[in-house]
């Protein structure tokens, strides 16, 4: 248990969400067990573990515009007498529902905020800390606590940009929206300029296929291009008993994807899929409508911010964008001829779910390079490896930062002028 707390702690300071050594994990197993000792936090972790009769749980306070972004929320919330912060993301509509908000280190609230929620924020002293409960295992509260933090960095910024077109920015909030973007440096030093050596097809059987889609995983992770146990990965492999969809497992890490993937028969006369990605439909219809061999999808913020974006401030569909937007929209940008959809769509195989609405855009007019899922989330797809998915995945996200700050800019003159 020990080796698993010291796990999730440093996994959340290797995103670059806490600082090394910060986190406080508490597992009770056989017995109590913390990933280190002598810190002040311990007895109301004790008290909370306890309060919940949960497995784990995790106490962390985010640095840098992660921590700047939950505050800003967290407070802006308590101010308006709100008790929890409402993100639009995916993540936060099918997994977290909301971020309940708590002032002060109160035991009592805390557990009835637990009680409600996989996670919770708590203002102390003029910071915001992360709480997270697990039922089974520690690997459940740093999945909770990073989606929290991006639910958060996403929902400061989409909020901000629908602001400033709605001419609300005040001389405070931009000044607040100055400080956070100079902490995006270090963040942003994730992305490398241009993407990393993957392994190159086309691949001679499944073992090959397997290989490069570990590494693709490893390397959306490290790149922060995805979070915790969300985004998916899968190959088209032609082996000799028929084709295979190879795709990982539903809730699996992109980075620890070695025995949790599915090999998935093309032709549907198997139930391996019972336990790979929600996303599986999506996925294999995106290849049986086109000539991709890979999919990469991740959780890039900026793309998943800009999917967010309307000029249509009083359209009669607003709140209900992820699921049916009737206006058709994309990411542009020149040079390069960038162009990439943004569709709506749920998580699962309703009528409105993904896997009718992404397929046809992804595949349409000889095939696309990308898409962003309102938001959700990019896809991006290689013709024969991972090479150039990886690479999309990454020109995208680096445009839409640009991009965003382009159009706050803008809207800044606009306003001023006005």
């Amino acid at each position: 248990m020990n080796d698993q707390l010291a796990k999730y702690a440093a996994k959340l300071a290797d995103a670059g969400l806490c600082a090394p050594g910060e986190p406080l994990l508490a597992a009770l197993d056989a017995e109590l067990s913390f990933n280190h000792a002598g810190d002040p936090r311990q007895s109301l972790a004790v008290e909370v573990l306890l309060g919940l009769g949960a497995s784990a749980l995790l106490l962390a306070e985010p640095i840098g515009a992660c921590q700047a972004t939950m505050y800003a929320l967290a407070r802006e919330a308590l101010e308006q007498g709100e008790a929890a912060v409402i993100p639009g993301d995916c993540e936060t509509r099918t997994f977290l529902h909301d971020l309940p908000v708590v002032n002060g280190l109160d035991t009592a609230l805390i557990l009835q905020a637990l009680r409600r929620r996989k996670g919770c924020i708590i203002l102390h002293q003029g910071r915001a800390l992360m709480a997270a409960a697990g039922s089974v295992s520690p690997e459940q509260t740093f999945v909770t606590a990073s989606s929290m933090a991006f639910a958060c960095f996403v929902a400061y910024f989409a909020k901000h940009l629908r602001d400033a077109r709605a001419g609300q920015i005040t001389s405070a909030r931009r000044a607040e929206f100055a400080a956070i973007r100079a902490l995006l440096d270090a963040d942003m030093a994730r992305l490398p300029q241009t993407a990393p050596e993957l392994l190159s097809g086309p691949f001679a059987n499944a073992d090959q296929a397997r290989a490069a889609m570990i590494q693709a995983g490893r390397a959306v992770v490290e790149h922060g291009l995805v979070d915790s146990s969300f985004g998916n990965v899968s190959c088209r492999q032609s082996t000799t008993g028929g084709e295979l969809l190879l795709i990982s497992q539903t809730g699996s890490a992109l980075d620890e994807l070695g025995g949790v993937i599915d090999p998935c028969r093309m032709d549907g006369t198997s139930c391996v899929g019972l336990t790979a990605s929600s996303e599986l439909t999506a996925h294999k219809a995106i290849y049986d409508g086109g000539p991709a061999k890979t999919i990469l999808h991740g959780h890039p913020r900026f793309a998943v911010i800009l999917s967010m974006d309307c000029e249509k401030l009083d359209c009669p569909g607003l709140g209900n964008c992820h699921r049916a937007c009737a206006t058709p929209r994309a990411v542009n940008g020149d040079p390069g001829g960038l162009h990439i959809p943004i569709v709506p769509g749920e998580v699962g195989t309703g009528p409105f779910g993904l896997c009718n609405t992404l397929p046809p855009a992804l595949t349409s007019g000889g095939g696309q390079r990308g898409v962003i899922v309102y938001g959700h989330g990019l896809f991006t797809t290689g013709a024969v490896d991972f090479r150039d998915a990886f690479a999309t995945l990454l020109e995208v996200e680096r445009f839409c930062r640009d991009e965003y700050f382009r159009r706050v800019a803008g809207l800044d003159q606009q306003n001023d002028a006005g």
